[in-house]
């Protein structure tokens, strides 16, 4: 078991690493070390990072060896220079920073070797460490991916158009009330916000079926849902003058019609895609106009996972068994949503399409602990956010990698974040 283990382990490193190699070799050194936006770092910061946090995690502190460079510690440190300052760092180059992450790989992949997976340890119990650098890593290639959307220039990411629309899917689905099990104590490579398993009751509900669309999104936009305070909360509105909102962020009218700005490529919107790059306030305000309201995280989480057959919740949304291509838009494989229907096989048990994949989805909740919580393996994963101005996102992206992408996975960004590929789903009392 220990071997399977370590191969799997090392083939996930490799996996990913791939994404990385490829989010950075698409472009050239002049726009790896650019700032392609204040909201983001260069991208030879990031991977530089994910090679230092590699490093810090497996090399130091799983295998006790000498630090590769300890100079650089505080250069990659997130919480010591905001993203809008990082351009100024003395930074590793791009030779410089390659060089630097395939070292500490091969350093890594040799504590990997001679690892055992200790149980009395927690840090190595069924591989946590790796796993968590693995998630780590992921979630940066997702960020530099959020990059590669902001930049400017003739595209270089290329992938397939998403599938096409399978089924049918609109209107409501009914939650009935009472109590499910919401979190986990039992995913081996689960983060401690996402910990511990406990009951929750909820009262009963309906979800829509499906995120909203461009097409719905464009009706708001029609009925002059950017330009009418009674939609938008006091801080929305607000907010909503300062920047200038008129639009989700990438779009364009040409006086003909909206256009989306994808990775360099200009395109009629898809109506059948759900809306993405909205923020927080956008979803709220579309909701009050629609006459409904964003979930909270205890519904969304119910409505995905929660199997009314067997009493039990489901590790996602189709069962218990990871992600594959036939049940949702995952890994960058497609550069954009996917129509709603396009993943049947993925619906949850209560039959509420892609809550997988596609667009992180806004949630009215604000990014707190689950009773019992206990920070792991360090306090800054989490604690430190709690109680901030964050509201929750769950169920990841079409960037988002299957490591990272479980029903209780729990991200959160501020309310006016719409860099991020985020959209919503609707919610109502019953």
């Amino acid at each position: 078991m220990t071997q399977d283990l370590r191969l799997a382990i090392a083939a996930e490193l490799e996996r990913t690493r791939a994404r990385t190699a490829a989010l950075t070799d698409a472009v050239d050194e002049t726009d790896l070390i650019r700032q392609h936006s204040p909201l983001m770092s260069p991208l030879v910061w990031d991977l530089a990072h994910v090679g230092n946090q590699e490093e810090l995690w497996l090399v130091r502190d799983v295998g006790g060896r000498d630090p590769v460079r300890q100079d650089i510690d505080e250069l990659y440190d997130a919480f010591k220079h905001a993203r809008k300052d990082r351009p100024a760092l003395p930074l590793l180059d791009p030779g410089q920073a390659r060089a630097y992450v395939a070292q500490v790989r091969d350093k890594a992949l040799d504590v990997l070797d001679r690892t055992t997976f200790d149980p009395s340890r927690p840090l190595l119990d069924n591989g946590f460490a790796f796993g968590m650098i693995v998630q780590h890593e992921q979630q940066h290639d997702e960020t530099m991916l959020a990059t590669h959307q902001l930049r400017i220039g003739d595209p270089v990411l290329t992938a397939p158009a998403p599938p096409p629309s399978r089924v049918r899917v609109a209107g409501e689905v009914f939650v009935a009330g009472g109590p499910f099990t919401m979190g986990t104590s039992t995913d081996a490579w689960a983060l401690d916000n996402e910990r511990p398993a406990h009951v929750v009751d909820v009262p009963a509900f309906f979800i829509d079926a499906a995120p909203v669309t461009n097409g719905q999104y464009q009706e708001f936009i029609a009925a002059g849902g950017y330009d009418d305070p009674r939609w938008w909360s006091e801080r929305g509105w607000a907010y909503r003058v300062k920047a200038g909102l008129v639009a989700p962020l990438h779009w364009v009218n040409d006086g003909v019609g909206w256009h989306n700005r994808q990775f360099g490529w200009v395109n009629p919107i898809n109506v059948d895609e759900p809306v993405v790059h909205v923020c927080y306030f956008e979803a709220e305000a579309y909701a009050a106009w629609a006459g409904k309201r964003l979930p909270t995280e205890a519904e969304w989480e119910k409505a995905a996972r929660f199997d009314t057959a067997t009493g039990r919740s489901r590790r996602f949304p189709w069962g218990d068994e990871s992600p594959e291509p036939r049940h949702a838009n995952l890994g960058q494989r497609h550069l954009s949503p996917a129509p709603v229907g396009a993943y049947p096989e993925g619906a949850s048990p209560l039959g509420v399409h892609q809550m997988i994949g596609d667009v992180w989805e806004w949630l009215s909740s604000d990014f707190d602990p689950y009773p019992g919580f206990a920070p792991f393996p360090y306090r800054e994963y989490s604690e430190v956010f709690f109680g901030g101005d964050y509201k929750m996102l769950r169920g990841g992206s079409f960037g988002t990698d299957a490591a990272a992408a479980r029903s209780t996975f729990r991200n959160w960004d501020h309310p006016i974040r719409r860099q991020i590929f985020s959209g919503f789903r609707l919610a109502r009392d019953a």
